[in-house]
């Protein structure tokens, strides 16, 4: 009997215990929480809505829905990007201004939708870049003086922006032609769609230039409004029905041989958002631009090889003399336009600048592809 007390007696003793232990346990809470210690909350949600320059089915849409989807996953959703196809706000050609006006948060083009703005814009690209290629101009941007620049340049129009010029493209084609071009003076009189410096590029060349937003080009060359037209890769070409209105596509070309995308934010939302946001979406630029440099690789070779294989698409190069007249026109172009502008010439010689040292190095470096390829795939005996 007198240990039967005992244990009841432990037992009431630590019931006791357990309940002086909780109550200190809830005051150390409190008191930390005054204190001022962290708590945990749940981040709020920033959903922001974009609009690409791109219709739905064409492979520049996907990647933009590709770079919001690396926001959204490395923000753990704590900023959700939409993305929608050109026109769903805005035409295509009015992206600046929306995303600049708030009606939009953000978009996804290039920035020679813009050049009826600033015509200094169309540098990013848009030009034979002074030997440069695409990634080469995005150096260029990062490290040589680029990023100043096009921020002057908004600043200049007022555009409230901040812009992420990311993924470099491959050399465009010279475009989707009737039959072969085989001089520079098949030009002269041709209704061709092409669009920023470029217009004044071909218009050099004696053709009637018209420019055109992507999803509008292949109807207009169905309906004989123009007579050729270049947009910008196989992928892009094939979706959009190139090969349903013309079976002659000339590969190689000056006009736009440097060309990347640009991600823009409506700047007052940007700034907005906190700083590890910010990092965030500057760290998910730079890895969309990389994906979208593989993901090209394998989506525009698949589409080149099929065009061909399925579709009686005829490629050829386009003639020497045909590019070598894009130079000498350009030159006289560059010239009248920084006469004009002060800002194009302020971009025309950072680029020539850093042309000069990064092409020489590039030139001087890389191993043509071609011996090795036709080593291991051209036709033997």
């Amino acid at each position: 009997m007198k240990k039967q007390i005992t244990v009841a007696a432990a037992k009431s003793e630590t019931a006791t215990t357990r309940r002086k232990f909780l109550k200190g346990a809830a005051a150390i809470g409190t008191g930390a929480a005054a204190l001022g210690f962290p708590s945990i909350v749940k981040s709020q949600v920033v959903r922001m809505r974009f609009q690409s320059t791109w219709p739905a089915k064409d492979i520049f849409h996907e990647y933009a829905l590709d770079f919001a989807k690396k926001v959204n996953d490395m923000t753990a959703g704590d900023l959700q990007i939409e993305v929608l196809p050109a026109g769903s706000v805005v035409p295509a050609f009015g992206l600046l201004d929306a995303v600049s006006k708030g009606t939009l948060d953000g978009g996804h083009g290039v920035l020679v939708y813009h050049y009826g703005k600033q015509n200094a814009l169309a540098l990013w690209g848009s030009s034979p870049c002074f030997s440069m290629d695409a990634n080469q101009v995005l150096a260029w941007h990062k490290y040589g003086g680029g990023k100043e620049l096009l921020q002057k340049i908004y600043q200049s129009i007022g555009a409230n922006v901040v812009s992420f010029p990311y993924g470099p493209m491959p050399t465009q084609p010279l475009g989707w032609f009737k039959k072969p071009i085989t001089s520079p003076d098949d030009f002269k009189g041709m209704k061709y769609r092409t669009v920023g410096i470029s217009i004044d590029l071909f218009q050099g060349m004696g053709a009637a230039v018209i420019a055109l937003p992507g999803a509008e080009i292949v109807p207009a060359m169905d309906r004989g409004l123009i007579d050729a037209a270049e947009f910008n890769n196989a992928s892009s070409d094939r979706l959009l029905g190139f090969p349903d209105v013309s079976k002659i596509c000339m590969l190689q070309s000056y006009h736009q041989n440097g060309e990347q995308f640009e991600i823009t934010f409506n700047k007052t939302k940007y700034d907005a958002l906190p700083k590890r946001i910010q990092y965030m979406i500057e760290y998910a630029v730079e890895a969309a631009s990389a994906d979208m440099s593989w993901k090209a690789i394998d989506r525009y070779s698949t589409d080149y090889t099929e065009m061909q294989t399925k579709q009686n698409v005829k490629f050829y190069k386009t003639p020497d003399s045909v590019l070598q007249k894009q130079l000498e026109i350009f030159d006289e172009v560059a010239k009248k336009k920084s006469a004009e502008n002060p800002l194009f010439k302020e971009v025309v010689e950072s680029q020539r600048k850093f042309a000069e040292r990064s092409a020489r190095w590039y030139l001087d470096t890389q191993v043509s592809p071609r011996m090795a390829y036709h080593h291991y795939f051209g036709k033997k005996g």
